[in-house]
């Protein structure tokens, strides 16, 4: 019988992601078959599974660190926000629907007999599981139809540990509340807790430990240090805090546009795991400054966020940049908006736009969604400072619900290749400044990102940086590390103990 656990947390972006993701690879280095599970994600990072289904990358990355293949059973359910008030519903991975909150929360109730067969699924094929809640499960106004956390963890028959963040303060206080307003057959299931993002000495945290775990009788599992790992974050929270991704000692500087409805921004850990390269999220144009690559990244609300770049004074600052020779590169949603025209009947309703004009293509969106993995050749001879990467092979996936061609004359910028089917992607200026893709996680072709970089350093005057940097095999280091740390600091054999003691009982 499959072994499972679940960790919830006291709020959001508390760390629950990456101890799941610690969990997974704990429990693959032990030699076990094991899964991550979220029955429902929120979040606008998604990827491509090998048959072409989209899931939350959290899932993706958790699958990694477990040794195995994405599958999109691992996220039934992937909730992609279009506004404030509405989400794309993307089920099995592929999208059912567009609902409002209130909608989709009378909805709920009909999504728990197919994530529970799927669950089972899953558990058929796995020794452990390894299931992640959302938010928190003191949201007592959504308790009715929960199928994330509480009610997840019915359906599973399986324990809990609380995932408290100390860095944002008042852990105690979280802890006891979050406690508190569970009812007590939901309490009864929560078997430890793990303080999350420390700074500073243990010790300090000993007594408010002791008297933590008197009050509310659930045990302290670990404290979990503050960890500078490099892996992928689940949502635009980290994006919110101003977060940035660099070298110690950068010499490329690379300005990332934070778009109200950014997607897919893992596209750039890659690029940012380079040891000469400092990635930045920029939200004003002024901080357009310096920048030696200016990137226009994926949105799941393209026209949306190409009015806010207009009224902000952004894209102003983008066209500015570009013209005194700052090359700017587009991806997916990015792509479309540097185009001459976008018609979206669809995503946004809003009709046709003008796009910024770099590239001569115009963008018309369509219900139907693409969602598949590819693989890609740059085309050769690729004009001005990117000659040194024509020809370079390249891997990713596609989501996207437009399809852009050409307005006039023009060049793709790659060939891809799609179960089996060849077809132009992308394009790329005359002077090679401004070039635009489908293509997700390109950076992730190392030989592309290295002659990229390169690249901008000699356009910098900058020696070429020869540098062997394998990102798979980085990844799998930076795993190791949240491991090895995980083991360190939080009683891994008293975790063992509570899936062995709750599966037997």
């Amino acid at each position: 019988m499959t072994q499972a656990i679940m960790l919830q947390g006291t709020a959001s972006d508390v760390g629950k992601s990456m101890l799941v993701a610690g969990l997974c690879r704990i429990f693959y280095q032990d030699g076990l078959r094991c899964a991550p599970f979220k029955s429902q994600n929120m979040a606008l990072n998604s990827g491509i599974t090998p048959d072409g289904k989209e899931m939350g990358r959290a899932q993706i990355f958790q699958a990694e660190a477990a040794g195995i293949a994405p599958d999109v059973r691992m996220n039934p359910i992937l909730l992609k926000p279009t506004s404030d008030r509405k989400a794309q519903i993307v089920l099995m991975g592929e999208v059912a629907s567009d609902m409002d909150a209130v909608s989709y929360h009378d909805y709920k109730p009909r999504l728990r007999e197919q994530i529970l067969s799927v669950y089972r699924s899953l558990a058929s094929e796995y020794e452990v599981l390894v299931l992640e809640g959302a938010g928190s499960p003191a949201e007592i106004n959504l308790r009715d139809r929960d199928i994330v956390n509480m009610g997840m963890a019915e359906m599973a028959q399986c324990p809990v540990i609380l995932v408290a963040d100390i860095d944002r303060g008042g852990v105690f206080a979280a802890i006891y509340g979050t406690l508190a307003l569970l009812r007590e057959h939901e309490r009864a299931r929560v078997k430890g807790v793990i303080i999350n993002k420390f700074r500073g000495d243990v010790a300090l945290l000993h007594s408010g430990i002791e008297q933590i775990e008197a009050l509310t009788h659930v045990p302290v599992l670990g404290v979990m240090p503050w960890l500078e790992v490099d892996l992928e974050d689940e949502d635009g929270v980290a994006l919110q805090k101003g977060k940035y991704r660099h070298a110690a000692a950068y010499e490329i500087d690379v300005a990332v546009v934070q778009l109200p409805h950014i997607s897919n921004f893992t596209d750039f850990n890659a690029l940012a795991a380079q040891p000469d390269v400092r990635v930045r999220y920029v939200r004003h144009a002024e901080d357009l400054s310096g920048a030696d690559l200016i990137i226009l990244p994926g949105s799941k609300n393209t026209l949306g966020d190409l009015l806010w770049l207009q009224d902000n004074g952004l894209a102003h600052g983008v066209l500015l940049a570009q013209r005194q020779g700052v090359p700017v590169l587009g991806i997916c949603g990015g792509y479309q908006m540097l185009g001459d025209t976008l018609i979206d009947d669809v995503e946004s309703g809003l009709g046709s736009l003008p796009g910024l004009g770099l590239l001569n293509v115009v963008t018309r969106f369509a219900p139907t969604k693409t969602t598949t993995q590819a693989t890609a050749t740059l085309g050769d001879a690729l004009p001005g400072w990117l000659a040194p990467v024509s020809g370079l092979p390249l891997c990713g996936y596609e989501i996207h619900m437009g399809e852009t061609t050409p307005s006039g004359d023009g060049r793709a910028l790659m060939q891809l290749c799609k179960n089996g089917q060849y077809s132009a992607d992308g394009a790329v200026s005359e002077d090679g400044l401004v070039f635009g893709t489908y293509l997700h996680g390109l950076f992730d072709s190392d030989a592309f990102t290295r002659a990229l970089v390169n690249g901008l350093r000699e356009r910098k005057g900058l020696a070429a940086l020869n540098h062997d940097f394998h990102y798979a095999e980085y990844k799998a280091q930076q795993f190791d590390i949240l491991a090895a740390s995980m083991r360190q600091h939080i009683d891994i054999e008293k975790i063992y103990t509570i899936m062995r003691e709750y599966r037997e009982a």
